[in-house]
């Protein structure tokens, strides 16, 4: 009686296991049936990070609606955005107040443990921006002693700190809510550069040629950016369809068309994980 009751133990503890199991991946599974079933993928942004992100007249443009809205075909979905400040975006997501985070933002190894990325879109290595007829800025080094913003909360502010702390004198860094406000900042020459990613600022240099310029090379280590969802939902099905729907933009050419329009041109990205260089 007391091995059968044994038994009987082990194999109802074996049972409640496997019921668990199956519970949490189907659990984890919902989101994307989740997002199909509602018609819909709720991406959390800001719209103040062009040439991703950015307003035109009122209208939503830059690269991630272009993007999402194939992404959004391939899932047979409509998207959705929410536009929020840089700062208050990531709690939006792990307070599950939407389904992913467009951004983009720059793969770390310390973000990858807490966040699940999607496969990159674009090189996001950190360079500066100086007002044009600045000629005190001509290479990265010379912002030692003076005064450079970046956005508040951003890998690319780290990466300025990182950089700053190598310099012979201090670097006077302003943290700004979002670009344009950093962007001004600039031009009004309360700061003589801007850290931001190299197509965020070849892109705003572009546009605004008599006003500021592209410092060549940039400083920060080899990087990208990507799209990324929430850590717990890591073994669903979401990214890995959107992923596949990435890939599936790589091969045809979509991607590169994209890159080429907003960012100028056709970026040599991962196509499968990878270690980041920071």
């Amino acid at each position: 009686m007391q091995v059968d009751s044994l038994v009987s133990k082990r194999f109802n503890g074996l049972c409640l296991a496997l019921t668990l199991t199956v519970a949490s991946l189907t659990a984890h599974a919902d989101q994307l049936a989740d997002v199909k079933k509602a018609g819909e993928l709720v991406v959390g942004t800001e719209l103040q990070f062009a040439p991703f992100d950015f307003t035109d007249n009122g209208k939503q443009k830059g690269l991630n609606a272009e993007l999402f809205d194939q992404l959004g075909k391939e899932l047979g979905v409509k998207v959705k955005f929410i536009d929020l400040p840089w700062p208050s975006v990531l709690p939006g997501l792990e307070a599950k107040k939407f389904d992913m985070v467009a951004g983009p933002i720059i793969v770390t190894q310390a973000r990858k443990e807490r966040y699940h990325f999607m496969l990159p879109i674009a090189e996001a290595t950190v360079a500066l921006m100086a007002g044009a007829g600045d000629n005190s800025i001509s290479k990265p080094q010379d912002i030692a002693g003076k005064a450079v913003g970046a956005g508040k909360g951003s890998a690319q502010l780290e990466e300025l700190k990182t950089f700053a702390a190598t310099l012979p004198e201090k670097v006077t860094i302003r943290e700004y809510i979002d670009n344009n406000q950093a962007y001004a900042d600039l031009a009004a020459k309360r700061i003589v550069a801007v850290a931001n990613s190299l197509p965020n600022i070849s892109y705003v240099a572009a546009e605004r040629s008599k006003a500021f310029k592209v410092i060549q090379p940039p400083f920060g280590k080899k990087s990208y950016f990507a799209y990324l969802g929430r850590k717990d939902d890591d073994a669903n099905s979401l990214i890995a369809a959107l992923d596949a729907g990435l890939l599936k933009m790589h091969d045809d050419g979509r991607l590169a068309a994209l890159q080429k329009k907003w960012l100028g041109a056709e970026m040599d990205v991962p196509k499968a994980d990878f270690t980041p260089a920071w």
